[in-house]
């Protein structure tokens, strides 16, 4: 039997709460209805079409349609069996001791304002040219999330190799309308609890406090991470002294990356505390 596809009105989907839906991203969109029986079925099949602003969100989506369906009695077996399909084809996250690399795009707030409906494929574009960057080095994209992109290494060598080639593309690539986009980096290594849902652990919270400390082009080493790294040809590291960070105890040797093609000079790090 063939099914029509489920259609609202612009009236009718504004006087659906949040709830009536599978997901709202990050701008207030609400998309995947899922208040009654036909829409389910329709959200079932168009799930796969849909970009997700994070795998976190993703899940959240997903869960929510489940519970939707098994709510109007549906058996939703082929949309199960190509999500675990999906699931299996993404490599495992490796455990034990990994090195992350964080980034966050500078400005990013100004340049919203400036581009307004097209900051959404600048971000596109900044995502792709650091995931791109990522899987070349042997990396895997952890979460991507508004501004932000979280990825983990087998090596903390991998790591800087793949933030020396991102930032390498992030100045090399023709932005629209004339604009600078550039991307804070923070690179640390660990060893944090692998979960389902991603890792946990102080070293998760360690690179989250270097990248926010660091500026737009400029990439940040831990010192457990340097104390660990063998150089590649041509990349150096520039000692930033040692810095204290709110909820971490004991201070942080940091290090600058500097390798051609990379900015070097920089203000002093964006942070509170003591320098030793």
């Amino acid at each position: 039997m063939v099914c029509s596809v489920a259609r609202l009105t612009d009236r009718e989907r504004a006087k659906l709460p949040d709830r009536a839906f599978a997901y709202v991203d990050g701008s207030g969109k609400r998309r995947l209805p899922i208040h009654d029986e036909a829409h389910v079925r329709n959200a079932l099949a168009r799930f796969s079409q849909v970009r997700f602003e994070s795998d976190n969100d993703r899940d959240r989506a997903r869960q929510r349609l489940l519970e939707a369906a098994k709510k109007h009695g549906i058996m939703p077996v082929g949309f199960v069996t190509s999500q675990l399909r999906a699931q299996r084809s993404i490599p495992r996250l490796p455990s034990g001791a990994v090195t992350f690399l964080l980034t966050d795009i500078e400005a990013s707030t100004a340049l919203l304002r400036h581009l307004g409906a097209g900051y959404s494929g600048l971000l596109q574009n900044v995502r792709r040219l650091i995931d791109e960057s990522v899987t070349r080095a042997s990396g895997h994209k952890v979460d991507a999330h508004g501004d932000e992109y979280f990825g983990v290494f087998p090596t903390p060598e991998d790591a800087v190799l793949a933030a020396v080639t991102m930032q390498r593309a992030m100045a090399a690539y023709a932005w629209p309308e004339g604009t600078s986009v550039r991307v804070r980096s923070a690179i640390h290594s660990g060893r944090p609890e692998l979960t389902d849902s991603g890792y946990v652990g102080i070293s998760v919270h360690t690179v989250a406090r270097i990248c926010a400390a660091a500026h737009g082009g400029q990439v940040i080493v831990s010192g457990q991470t340097a104390a660990a790294l063998v150089l590649a040809e041509g990349v150096t590291l520039l000692d930033l002294g040692s810095h204290r960070f709110a909820g971490l105890s004991g201070a942080e040797l940091l290090f600058q990356v500097v390798a051609d093609g990379l900015l070097a000079d920089f203000p002093p790090l964006r942070i509170f505390g003591t320098s030793a």
